[in-house]
């Protein structure tokens, strides 16, 4: 079922009934330097985790809604270390997505080496539908696709469950 215009994210998540697991393997993604939050960090704000109110944001509804009816979710992140200012403010709001119920882990890119992983950012869901994620080379989104092929999911399926083994959870990874 390979398509160019793959269904909505949301309806992908809606339809998981066992796992969701993301996988992303870049340094920077679709930054605004000049307003929107990573402006605002870089300024110097930072979110005050007793005051959910004023962090929650729709995608973090949408995880919890998706953990109360037993989907478990897992991200990792391959980083490349020194890290850069962007994989920073991504380690600093994490604890956003922890308190949605996400499992978070990061990999250094040098441990990574010896993986075979796929050549895009990809979310699997039930071990059985794939949705590419595509960027350009400033780290825009440039579309994605879906996919169900066989190969493609146990690519991606193996590629996590290694990366997830070697990578360190969220509360233990120290940025360097």
């Amino acid at each position: 079922m390979p398509s160019t215009t793959p269904p909505e994210f949301a309806d992908l998540l809606a339809q998981a009934t066992r796992s969701a697991v993301h996988l992303e393997m870049r340094d920077i993604y679709a930054v605004d330097y000049e307003r929107g939050p990573f402006a605002e960090w870089r300024a110097g704000h930072r979110h005050d985790p007793d005051d959910r109110a004023a962090w929650w944001r729709p995608w973090l509804d949408l995880v919890q809604q998706t953990i109360a009816r037993g989907v478990v979710i897992r991200r990792a992140r391959i980083v490349s270390e020194p890290v850069s200012e962007y994989t920073r403010y991504l380690h600093d709001n994490t604890f956003t997505n922890v308190a949605a119920g996400e499992s978070v882990r990061w990999l250094p890119r040098r441990k990574a080496s010896a993986l075979a992983l796929p050549g895009n950012d990809f979310w699997l869901f039930d071990a059985r539908v794939v949705r590419w994620n595509h960027f350009t080379g400033e780290g825009r989104s440039a579309g994605g696709e879906v996919t169900d092929d066989t190969a493609a999911v146990k690519l991606c399926s193996d590629a996590f469950e290694a990366v997830w083994a070697l990578a360190t959870p969220h509360d233990q990874y120290e940025i360097r």
